[in-house]
């Protein structure tokens, strides 16, 4: 177990391993956000109050999912490249900012647009709103830190040390719809509880869930490939790999 988590750990073993990956994860991607757009857009029914307006829903919730499971993949690399010093857990951690920022931004403009109809304003600074924008403003943290030293293991050192401190963002972001009162409605799904909405209108919500985490873990790939070529570009293996085989014409 302990060899097989340092193989993980290699720049070289994963770049190798994730190749192999990419075309299955691409086709489940595409197919279940294909399949799950449609199916929320044009084929759930309409919500009782909110007419047609709710079915943005199918991008705001699965985003929000995303931003907060984002931070945890970017936070536990920080922590395993703090600990173990693995090469491979700072090029994730710097490589699930931007994604995470994205989809911060994403469920925050979203929300917005819903909140229109729904409360009359774009706006508010309830518990629930304000503190996913904290979230954003850690996202950015972190990427403004990857850029502000000359040495890449300061900044890593650095953005690990912030994102396991913006870690107390997450439990709050969970409960303010419990802890205090806001406009934002209490959370659609729970562990502990059976969904708050009906079934025909659940099914393509889960279906776009399932596609935003595997669309999520797909870009995270990509760029962490990247990152290893830019990272490794000294390197034998990927001066190999990228330059032309010795002896051949162009």
């Amino acid at each position: 177990m302990w060899q097989w988590f340092h193989r993980l750990g290699s720049p070289r073993w994963f770049y190798q391993a994730s190749g192999k990956w990419l075309p299955w994860l691409t086709a489940a991607t595409v197919l279940l956000l294909v399949v799950g757009i449609a199916w929320g857009l044009g084929f759930a029914p309409r919500d009782a109050k909110q007419g047609n307006s709710f079915r943005i829903i199918y991008i705001h919730v699965p985003a929000s999912f995303l931003a907060l499971a984002g931070y945890y993949v970017m936070a536990f690399s920080g922590a395993v490249g703090l600990i173990w010093k693995m090469k491979l857990a700072d090029m994730v951690m710097k490589s699930a900012a931007p994604i995470g920022a994205v989809l911060t931004f994403i469920a925050l403009f979203t929300g917005a647009i819903w909140g229109k109809p729904t409360w009359g304003t774009y706006w508010v600074w309830d518990a629930r709103i304000t503190s996913m924008l904290v979230l954003f403003f850690l996202y950015l943290g972190v990427i403004a830190l990857q850029y502000s030293y000359s040495g890449q293991d300061a900044a890593n050192k650095a953005s690990a040390v912030l994102s396991l401190v913006g870690m107390v963002n997450i439990p709050i972001i969970y409960k303010s719809v419990d802890w205090w009162y806001t406009l934002h409605q209490p959370a659609t799904i729970k562990l502990t509880e059976a969904p708050s909405m009906h079934p025909d209108m659940f099914q393509p919500l889960l279906v776009m869930i399932l596609g935003f985490y595997c669309f999520y873990a797909l870009v995270l790939i990509l760029n962490t490939r990247a990152e290893i070529l830019y990272r490794e570009r000294r390197t034998r293996w990927v001066q190999e790999m990228v330059s032309p085989v010795e002896g051949t014409q162009p």
